[in-house]
Formats: C-alpha cells, structure tokens, sequence
C-alpha cells in the first residue's frame, strides 16, 4: 500500500521510536503558540474571507464560501408561498435531527409539547454519527466543573461567552447521567466505574468514551428513543426559511421535499435551529471530516431572518484527518489516538510537538512541518506520520483493537494494519466554532421564540473547541432548548404569518450592489462535474 518514499520515512520512523518513548516533546509557551498560529493556521490566511456586506454582522469577515451564501438571495424569493395553507401546526420545531435536535426534541415532549423534528436527510444522518472520540464531563473525585471550565476557556482563547460556557461545564455531570440512563454504553471498568482519558488541552481525565465510536453510540440512544416517544419525524425535508409573524416572532419554516420538490408550510410557536455544522463547503479546498448534509443551513436560515452571527470567522480544523490512502482523504482519526500513546512525527521520525496540544496549535504545527518540507508526499499533497504502533509498545497487544476498534478496521479495508505501521495524517475541516448568538437561556436576541442548540450555535467554544466539549454541548444546549421551547410555546400568541423578511433581504442586496449567482441555504453539496 505505501510508495517506496513513505517505506523509505516508515523506517526512519521505527528507528526513533525507542528514543521518542516516554520522551514526549515540551508543550509550547502562550508565545509560541500564537506566532504558529498566525503563521500556519487557515484562519489567519486574508485569502480565505470575504467582507459580510449586509445584514447584522455588516463590515465583518467570514470564510468566502459563508459570505457567498449570506450575499445570495432566497430560493423563496418570487415564488408564490401560501402561508395560509397550513400542513403542520406544532408547539416546537425542531430543524435538525442531529444529537442536539433529538435531545432537544426529547425533552420538550417530556415536558408535554408537541415537537416534531423536519431533518433533510435521514435522523441520525449528522456529525454526531460521526463523531469519535468521547464528551467531557468532570464527574471524577480529582475534577471539578471549575477545573473543566479554566481548560475550555483558556484552550478557545479566553473568547467563549461565560454563561454559555459556565452552563456547558455545570450540566455536564447531569448529562453523563442521562445518556448513562438512556442506555449509552460507556466504556466502564470491572468495577462499573466509567473510564475516563485526557484529550488535547485537558488538564484532567476526563473524557468520558464508548470506544471510538462515541457520537454513534449517543446518536443510536436518542434516535430511539425519540422514536420510541413517537416524537413525528418528517425526513428527507429541508427547512429553506423561517416564517415570522406580524409581531416579528418566530411563527414556523417553509419547508421542501427533497424528493418531490413540493414546498409546505410548518406553523409553530418556538423554532429550534439544530443544523450542525459548515464541513462540506470545504472552506480553503480543505478536505472535511463532516456528514453529507453539513452546509451551514441554520447560519443562513437565522441569518436572514435578522439573528446576529457570533465567530463565523472561526473554524477548527482537525490536525488528524486521513492523508493516505485517497478513498478515506480527510476521514476523522480521533484524537484518542494521540490520547493514548499515538505520537506526531514526520518524515525523518522527529516528534515535533507534543501530541496533546490543542487542536488549533497541532493542525498548525502539521500544517508547518508539510510547508517546510518535512512532510510525506502523498498523491492528494503530503501528511505527517501518527505513530500508532507506539499505543501497544505503551500499553500491550491488543489495546489497538480494545480501545479503537473502528479506527483499525477502517485502515485494515485499505490493507493498512495501524498495529504495525504508522498512519498518514493532515488536517482536516471538522467544526464550526462559530454560529448564531445566543444567550444563555438558548435564544437568539433578536428574534423572538427562536432558539438555537448544537454546532449552530456560536460562542460556548470561544475561538477553538477542544475534544469532546462538543457531544457534551448537543445534550447540554439541546436538552435545555427543548425545556426552554416548551415552557415558552404556552405563553405564545402568534399573529399574521409571513416571509415579508425575504422581500427586504433582497432590497438590501440589491441596495449594496450584490449580484450574487444562486439561492442559499445551499441544502446540499455540490460535487457533480459538468463537463463540456
């Protein structure tokens, strides 16, 4: 499977791997890390932004793909809506049926509304499937919430929103319990007591895991039992704009079939935006680690509506995604790899950083060492090596297989053992730090009734998000968006719907000179090529 110049780098590999044992490279001063980081890292390239030219966040940047979305007009716009002609009529909306829309949609109908979930794809279809690694909680005897706190805070630059942030770390330990409750199997000794490990920039073990396949196992546990409370799901429908009332409120979403192309009218007294993330627009050309469906639809949708973005010039890029072999290009390698004895070098074997900094300063010292000629050539670009055979070395034969089971499989398909050689790594686009304001009851500021929950949401993280702080905010935000949309739907009194907000958007587009090609939200990738 490798060429001869990367079994010419294997060796080199192998011949420092007894020296790099037990030896890990220091971390890096603050200094340090911000000269890599403004040198290498995408989110400092001036090539990669636009200028938003209209709507709340005017005179800001945002990466071009974004900004082109937000400077095109609805696919709404002429087309004639009948918003009298009502198909759903619900206390709740969910748009998403991701971790963070079924948990919201859990407890909104525990608390006696009726929620249904619109997700274009199918549920589950999300990058909480995809997610691997574990959710943090500190819920161990040497750990606090305040401990949990300081890590995230400092790792997303001192840049989170405090009661966003102070909420995430306070409910973890509830959330733990909950997933527990519903039946996540969670990696437990023989004791019963839940195992627990460092991920990048924690300062405690406190990663909680179900192997390496973490978001599948919690998407598998809500998906059930949203289907076991018969919670109305209608999938395969995108929603392609929100519906506001003559009062400003939120009052429902145009949705569209994404099969027959027809377009319905769903009336609600709360909306929940749980979209995910941005992946698949593959800011910069970077390869994404993200599910189909992740093309920002909830930025857009809250966006034009009038909901103020918050970060949206700040996305992570996972320092480990695959860079060989081509099949799997920019598919996740969890960052347990690294937690657990896998360490970072490149082509002549030197370890370069220490393999559990965070994920900004890693993806950037990959990124420096492939600028600078000490990566490993590969058909798509170059990689550095993740030394994966190390893990056995630390811990013995058969930790690979115990601890992540379907990071080996996926190499094995590919004829790739991960026990007996190191694996190719370069980052790859994996979340959105940035999204939709919100406050710390999980509304929008400037929208009435319209909540957000999940990666949609901008300012928990700050400017970087480390492992596992985001399954945790899916249960977290997700839960309290579904309380928070219940109790209030009692209370709301909608008035005349209508979509008047799509008539203005355009004006002001056209006001600003912008003649942007194509409709946004985009809904779904675009890779078909047309030739001529």
């Amino acid at each position: 499977m490798f060429t001869e110049t990367m079994m010419e780098s294997i060796k080199k590999v192998e011949a420092t791997r007894a020296a790099r044992m037990g030896t890990e490279p220091r971390r890096m001063t603050a200094e340090e890390k911000s000269e890599l980081l403004k040198a290498y890292h995408p989110d400092y390239r001036p090539e990669g932004f636009k200028e938003i030219q209209i709507g709340p966040n005017k005179g800001q940047k945002a990466p071009v793909e974004l900004t082109d979305l937000i400077h095109s007009n609805s696919r709404l716009l002429g087309e004639n809506i009948d918003l009298s002609k009502i198909d759903y009529d619900v206390d709740v909306l969910v748009i998403g049926g991701g971790g963070a829309g079924s948990s919201a949609a859990i407890e909104a109908h525990e608390a006696g509304a009726n929620v249904m979930i619109v997700t274009k794809l199918r549920i589950g279809d999300a990058n909480t499937m995809m997610a691997e690694g574990g959710i943090q909680a500190a819920d161990k005897e040497n750990d606090s919430p305040v401990q949990h706190y300081l890590d995230a805070f400092g790792g997303g630059h001192f840049a989170a929103r405090p009661e966003l942030l102070r909420r995430l770390v306070m409910e973890a330990p509830d959330a733990i319990r909950w997933l527990n409750e519903l039946g996540v199997m969670f990696d437990k000794d023989e004791d019963g007591r839940m195992v627990t490990t460092h991920g990048g920039g924690t300062s405690r073990k406190r990663m909680h895991a179900c192997k390496d396949y973490s978001g599948a196992e919690i998407m598998r546990t809500v998906r059930d039992e949203v289907l076991n409370r018969h919670i109305p799901v209608v999938e395969f429908t995108s929603a392609v704009e929100l519906i506001k009332d003559d009062k400003g409120q939120v009052a429902g979403a145009v949705l569209l079939n994404m099969e027959t192309g027809d377009y319905m009218v769903a009336k609600a007294k709360t909306v929940i935006i749980a979209t995910g993330g941005a992946g698949r627009l593959h800011y910069q050309n970077f390869p994404t680690s993200n599910h189909y469906g992740a093309t920002a639809d909830g930025l857009i949708l809250g966006y034009r509506a009038g909901a103020p973005l918050l970060y949206q010039d700040t996305i992570q890029y996972h320092p480990t995604g695959v860079a060989y072999p081509s099949q799997i290009f920019g598919a996740l390698v969890t960052e347990k790899v690294r937690s657990i004895g896998a360490m970072l070098v490149n082509k002549d074997g030197e370890a370069y950083a220490h393999p559990l900094e965070t994920r900004d300063v890693s993806a950037s010292a990959i990124i420096r060492e492939c600028a600078n000629g000490k990566g490993v050539e590969t058909p798509l670009g170059s990689g550095v090596w993740l030394d994966t055979p190390m893990i056995e070395q630390i811990h013995g034969e058969g930790t690979i297989e115990k601890r992540i089971p379907a990071m080996l499989r996926m190499y094995l398909n590919y004829g790739i053992d991960m026990r007996k050689v190191p694996i190719l790594v370069y980052p790859t686009l994996h979340y959105q730090n940035g999204g939709l304001e919100i406050g710390g009851d999980g509304f929008t500021k400037a929208i009435p009734n319209l909540l957000v929950a999940g990666e949609a949401v901008g300012g928990i993280h700050g400017r970087n998000r480390l492992m596992g702080n985001s399954l945790l905010d899916i249960i977290v935000f997700g839960r309290n968006a579904g309380k928070a949309a219940a109790a209030k739907a009692k209370e709301v009194k909608l008035g005349a719907m209508n979509l008047d907000h799509i008539t203005a958007y355009a004006e002001e587009l056209k006001k600003a000179g912008i003649t942007q090609e194509g409709v946004s939200p985009l809904l779904l990738p675009k890779y078909a090529r047309h030739e001529r």
